[in-house]
């Protein structure tokens, strides 16, 4: 009984995982799809408030500025979130996510693991 009631509660928190983890790959495959099509102004969109900000740190408009980073994207690979906070591993870099009460916006692009140091990422915010 105990057994059973342990496999259902596990089945239970999967799946609720699994429906967090969707709309967070959802935006992140949103995300560079507008930066392949070159749509900036979509990209910039789905950034979270300081992303946007780092990027306009340049002195340039964030619509251009994310056109210009090496964000190579790929595939979804994967996902986990944890409460607000969301990782999505692409098939060439990680994007980082965290849910405002608008929905999940992008934190940080163009992540690459650097070993035991933290991600170098081209958008962070």
């Amino acid at each position: 009984m105990v057994a059973a009631a342990t496999a259902a509660a596990g089945a239970a928190l999967t799946g609720c995982a699994s429906a967090d983890r969707e709309p967070a790959v959802g935006v992140a495959e949103r995300f560079y799809a507008a930066v392949a099509t070159g749509q900036g102004g979509r990209a910039c969109a789905l950034l979270a408030p300081e992303a946007a900000e780092g990027l306009r740190s340049g002195g340039q408009a964030c619509e251009r500025a994310v056109l210009e980073l090496d964000l190579p994207g790929g595939a979804p690979g994967g996902a986990e979130v944890w409460g607000d906070e969301a990782q999505v591993r692409l098939a060439r870099d990680t994007v980082f996510l965290h849910r405002f009460p608008q929905g999940w916006l992008v934190r940080a692009a163009g992540c690459r693991p650097r070993g035991a140091l933290p991600y170098s990422c081209e958008v962070e915010g």
